[in-house]
């Protein structure tokens, strides 16, 4: 079994080097909106948001090795499925904001929705992706510890973070009354 926890660890490592290099293309990007005036919003959730992302990439590897969690190929096999599939879905959604990708809300007066993509049929789907990465990495070595407690956190910080943005962007009523512009 331990051979499978060196294995499982090194992905969590990938991960980890994967969202250090997403945070370093997020800060580039929020860097080009605020130069264009964009202003941000829920600056005091974001290290709520990155402690609950580094908790549960900590905490599956732990729960592993600690717990000495067996790798079950009827759960880890379609938990990896499912991961890779949230990846995909994470990276599409990445690929169709472009430039306004950010881990940050920072919303830039006049730029339209994104409704290319999965945008197209999902208001969040980064969001959906995050919702099963939380549940199925952990699950790939049965850290169901992790994957719970992470999850249920997960919940709360997406309903905040998900009503920041959306208050970001939402409409608002102009001077006249008319509903109109961004904020």
């Amino acid at each position: 079994m331990a051979d499978t926890h060196a294995l499982y660890i090194g992905l969590i490592v990938l991960v980890v080097i994967q969202r250090l290099v997403e945070l370093r293309l997020s800060n580039r990007h929020v860097r080009l909106a605020l130069l264009r005036g964009g202003v941000e919003r829920g600056a005091a959730t974001y290290p709520v948001m990155v402690l609950l992302h580094a908790a549960m990439l900590a905490g599956a590897p732990a729960e592993v090795v600690w717990l000495d969690r067996p790798w079950l190929p009827v759960l880890g096999g379609p938990m990896l499925a499912a991961f890779v599939a949230a990846q995909a879905l994470r990276y599409w959604a990445i690929r169709s904001l472009g430039e306004r990708w950010m881990t940050r809300v920072v919303w830039v007066r006049g730029d339209d929705l994104v409704v290319t993509g999965p945008y197209r049929w999902l208001r969040h789907p980064n969001y959906l992706a995050v919702v099963v990465e939380f549940a199925a990495l952990p699950l790939v070595h049965s850290a169901w510890i992790t994957a719970l407690a992470a999850s249920l956190a997960n919940v709360l910080v997406l309903r905040q973070r998900i009503a920041i943005e959306d208050g970001a962007i939402r409409p608002r009523p102009s001077a006249s009354g008319r509903i109109g512009g961004r904020p």
